[in-house]
């Protein structure tokens, strides 16, 4: 049957998919929009399907905070290229992610997924938009905080975020404190808040590493274990962020940097994630 440029035009706003998709689509439904919007959705799953094992090392973390800063989310939408990251319609679905992740609070990125938008899920926004770009497209990592004050950085390229959430916040400063607390995590990657936050494993696994080191320095094996807890402070100092040295002023380190913007004020917790 004869498909008209107006009806193809139609579908193409319904859906934003290309003209010659739609219009394949519309000759294929045999004018039934409804049937053409399923075949459009079916092309952006056989996509989907057909590059899962595809690794997607490029995209966008947003953040959302609500106006007290004690409520935040973290979304990280990755696709394959960095043409497409920069892509309207990818940067858009990333936002739409966010603000729904922030809105409902689901408990992990599938239960985000299945969030309707419309009449259908965002999972399924996410596989119309794979069938149009026809890349892999995933959110790869999801975390929301809540918290005396919740405080957000994005560090350029929108590749990597953090959320620092500090406590004991009376007086003045908070946000800017917690934005350089950011800035450290996200350029010096600490593994826990404090050295009560490291792993057992990775305690036992640092204590092994330095006795192996010492005893290939030819130490005695009785000072083996002081040796060994020795070299573990130092990854503590290292490692854990109220240890390390600040970034803007090694002279103190995170702990000291806070306690001088306001008494007592220290970091609760934090979540850091990136692309890539």
């Amino acid at each position: 049957m004869a498909i008209t440029a107006q009806e193809v035009n139609k579908l193409r706003q319904m859906t934003g998919a290309g003209m010659m998709d739609c219009k394949k689509a519309l000759v294929e439904a045999e004018g039934d929009f409804e049937k053409a919007i399923e075949i459009l959705r079916k092309k952006g799953q056989k996509v989907s399907a057909s590059r899962a094992d595809r690794e997607t090392n490029e995209g966008i973390v947003i953040v959302k905070t609500n106006e007290d800063n004690t409520v935040g989310v973290l979304v990280a939408f990755s696709c394959e290229t960095d043409f497409v990251a920069k892509n309207d319609e990818f940067v858009a679905l990333g936002e739409e992610l966010a603000t729904a992740a922030f809105t409902h609070k689901p408990a992990n990125a599938d239960a985000l997924k299945a969030l309707t938008s419309g009449d259908i899920t965002l999972g399924d926004k996410i596989v119309e938009l794979v069938g149009k770009i026809g890349e892999k497209l995933d959110i790869v990592a999801y975390e929301v905080m809540e918290g005396e004050a919740v405080v957000p950085y994005i560090h350029a390229g929108s590749k990597l975020g953090v959320l620092v959430s500090l406590k004991n916040t009376n007086g003045t400063d908070v946000l800017e404190a917690g934005k350089d607390v950011g800035m450290q995590i996200a350029a010096m990657s600490p593994i826990a808040v404090d050295k009560d936050g490291v792993d057992a494993s990775v305690v036992e696994k640092e204590i092994e590493i330095g006795k192996d080191q010492a005893r290939q320095e030819g130490k005695p094996e009785a000072m083996l274990e002081k040796i060994a807890l020795g070299k573990l402070n130092k990854f503590y100092k290292e490692n854990t962020l109220l240890s390390q040295a600040f970034v803007k002023d090694n002279s103190m380190n995170i702990a000291q940097y806070l306690d001088s913007v306001n008494k007592g004020m220290t970091v609760a917790e934090f979540k850091r994630i990136t692309i890539g």
